[in-house]
């Protein structure tokens, strides 16, 4: 057996293709596809060797375990799920997640009750790590013994048959706070916890890693889109470009971007995301994780 070096720039042609990728279509995920979406000098390969497709969060687990995405930004429970079920085969993109130091204002718990007497609960189904997040709060911190059903992220019907609802993402931004009684699910963990929330992160199926172009660098390639994308001047323009879509002010999604967003899967997030999967086993809310696999910045590709 030969081994080619990553960087040794041997041409491969038989086995290089356009690797997959499926990425979230919400708001805090803009700065992450930076480079895949503006290009520019010395950014050619975010733009050359992937194809992109937007979707859900829960779908984007979903496009991984069936093989037809090979690099997702999966939700962290879906780390575990998928695990389980032995459809892993996943190896995480280092240092680069959506996650949370603060009040995250995207993940919530809208109530028309206040939260002590909330006792039935409609779950996003856009979410999985939203989820699993929810339960764990109930059972460990606020009172266990709630009824949960999953839902569409339809706030009004939910609130017309559950006491609460979870909404994530975008359309958790536009609720109006003022009309509800609302727990910031982010705020709440690191209240009990002193810890970071990990809500997703990169994941890349290992058998597409044999298809792709040896000199790929996709550690690298992820982790410069996702520096550029919060530079100054790209926050500004997802700023201007996604305030008439959401119906929020530039200074909100600016704030929203670079306040409440932690983008780094560092050592703090890492203590977070294993302390979520133990309250996860402990809770019933999801089963046993395995060993988190990082893809390293070089690899080698077996021929």
């Amino acid at each position: 057996m030969r081994v080619i070096r990553y960087r040794d720039f041997v041409k491969i042609e038989e086995i290089m293709r356009r690797l997959r990728i499926s990425a979230i279509s919400y708001l805090n995920t803009a700065p992450l596809m930076w480079d895949f979406e503006h290009g520019g000098a010395g950014r050619e390969d975010a733009c050359r060797d992937f194809d992109i497709s937007y979707t859900l969060p829960s779908a984007c687990a979903r496009a991984l375990a069936q093989g037809t995405a090979d690099i997702g930004i999966i939700p962290a429970a879906a780390y575990a799920e998928m695990a389980a079920l032995d459809e892993s085969g996943l190896q995480i993109l280092p240092d680069v997640a959506i996650a949370s130091r603060r009040a995250v204002r995207s993940i919530l718990l809208v109530s028309k009750v206040p939260i002590e007497q909330v006792r039935t609960v409609a779950l996003d189904t856009s979410s999985m790590t939203s989820v699993a997040l929810t339960k764990i709060l109930f059972e460990k911190w606020l009172g266990g013994g709630r009824t949960f059903t999953a839902m569409a992220p339809d706030l009004n019907q939910m609130l017309a048959e559950h006491d609460a609802g979870l909404l994530i993402g975008d359309p958790a931004l536009q609720v109006d706070r003022a009309r509800y009684h609302t727990l910031d699910l982010a705020e709440e963990w690191i209240r009990h916890t002193g810890k970071p929330f990990v809500f997703a992160f990169w994941a890349v199926r290992s058998p597409a890693l044999l298809e792709a172009a040896p000199s790929l660098d996709l550690p690298a390639v992820f982790q410069n889109s996702r520096d550029h994308g919060l530079e100054s001047s790209s926050i500004g323009q997802v700023a201007r470009e996604w305030g008439p879509r959401l119906s929020l002010s530039e200074s909100d999604i600016k704030s929203y971007l670079t306040h409440n967003i932690h983008y780094r899967l560092d050592a703090g997030c890492l203590e977070g995301l294993q302390l979520f999967y133990r309250y996860g086993v402990e809770t019933g809310a999801l089963p046993a994780a395995p060993e988190l696999q990082f893809l390293p910045a070089t690899r080698a590709v077996a021929i």
